[in-house]
């Protein structure tokens, strides 16, 4: 089938909960993608911050290969080692005791919320200890109970009643977060930097407050790093930068490298207040995908590496904040997750910056998002930011 044949079929058959951009891509390598016309992209989205290796990193790709051959299924009945060597690298690498694994980072999310349920009626022996507070601008998934401390009214108001009990607090506003956190609640969640709410680094008297707040109320701080984790903001998680320690952390697009993961990090207190049947997944932490997800850990938690990410998304933020154009207001973000804020909806240099062969997204109406796979080069990062000031010359 030709591209164009590809779209019009897709038309015919997918449910229309996506917006496409009109593009139909048939291979890549390392930060590049190709389409099935053979026109070469340089790719910023990196698929929504999950590719932190690229496309077609040949040690993934052999580790995949093997394991596919070997096992890739057998169900959360039965043990394998690659679950547990998966396992014991993330709590090795956290403030973790226990690993909970799951699909996506909505999943993710989900058991975090559950747990924390769990642990506020059997702590406090409340059934009623059972809100939670979440922050203008969080994005925490689609399904009901993300969707629930999910800010943004368009997502949540076309399925509403959602999940009750949900108080939202101004970003970064620690004396309204005082405000909302109070006996009844059982947990707080938020992105020690928010992806799609545009790009947004929590600050750390913010965070300090909200560990503060959580321990006076009996509370526990949920860290959402669905999206700033593992090595995107220049260290291996991202709330290591603000000093400051979750009781549950949420994890999933970068970790297998592009196929479907979620974890949920938690300490033993946690841990403890769970039993067998409490939570479940069919697909969750096989082998195949357990085993891709070592070879991205062992690559991104190597200290060169988040030194390289670092050095890069200084060179990144530096490049764009020199950009001589009015429209911006802001340049902001962590490692290799930028935000750059605009006087003007981001839709016309999203496309513009396509037609040039150059794979951009956004976040919010007016942030452009750019999120490269993690082995990006200096000299792509140049190529990037040349092609959005051509792009910003030709747009209005």
């Amino acid at each position: 089938m030709t591209p164009q044949q590809i779209i019009a079929e897709e038309a015919a058959v997918i449910a229309p909960t996506y917006v496409r951009a009109p593009v139909v891509f048939d291979h890549g390598l390392g930060a590049m993608l190709y389409d099935g016309d053979g026109n070469a992209y340089l790719d910023f989205a990196g698929g929504i911050a999950v590719t932190a290796l690229g496309h077609g990193d040949a040690d993934w790709a052999a580790a995949v290969s093997e394991q596919a051959g070997k096992l890739a299924h057998v169900s959360n009945l039965y043990h394998t080692a690659p679950h547990v060597a998966l396992a014991r690298r993330l709590v090795d690498r956290s403030f973790a005791d226990r690993v909970f694994f799951c699909n996506s980072g909505a999943e993710a999310n989900e058991a975090a919320l559950k747990f924390a349920r769990k642990v506020a009626r059997l702590r406090f022996e409340r059934a009623d200890k059972s809100g939670f507070v979440a922050f203008s601008g969080g994005f925490h998934g689609r399904t009901v109970g993300a969707l629930s401390v999910t800010y943004k009214s368009a997502y949540r108001e076309p399925f509403a009643p959602l999940m009750p009990g949900v108080r939202f607090a101004p970003f970064n506003d620690a004396a309204a977060a005082l405000t909302a956190i109070d006996a009844d609640t059982c947990a707080v969640i938020v992105e020690p930097v928010q992806g799609e709410g545009g790009v947004q680094p929590a600050t750390a008297n913010f965070l300090r407050v909200l560990r503060q707040a959580c321990d006076q109320h009996g509370a526990l701080l949920i860290f959402d790093e669905v999206q700033c984790g593992l090595g995107r903001t220049g260290t291996l998680w991202a709330h290591e930068a603000y000093g400051v320690t979750p009781d549950i952390m949420t994890l999933a697009k970068p970790l297998a490298g592009g196929l479907p993961i979620g974890a949920t990090l938690m300490t033993e207190a946690v841990a403890a207040a769970l039993q067998p049947g409490d939570h479940g997944s069919t697909f969750a932490a096989g082998p195949l995908v357990c085993r891709a997800a070592t070879v991205v850990f062992d690559r991104v938690s190597q200290p060169a590496f988040l030194e390289a990410v670092r050095r890069n998304g200084d060179h990144l933020r530096q490049r764009l904040e020199a950009l001589d154009d009015a429209r911006i207001v802001e340049v902001r973000g962590a490692g290799l997750l930028v935000g750059v804020e605009m006087r003007a909806p981001v839709a016309p240099l999203v496309a513009g910056c396509l037609a040039r062969g150059l794979v951009v997204i956004n976040a919010g109406t007016d942030v452009l998002r750019l999120a490269p796979p993690l082995i990006v080069t200096r000299e792509q990062i140049d190529a990037a930011v040349d092609t959005i000031a051509a792009v910003l010359a030709k747009v209005e």
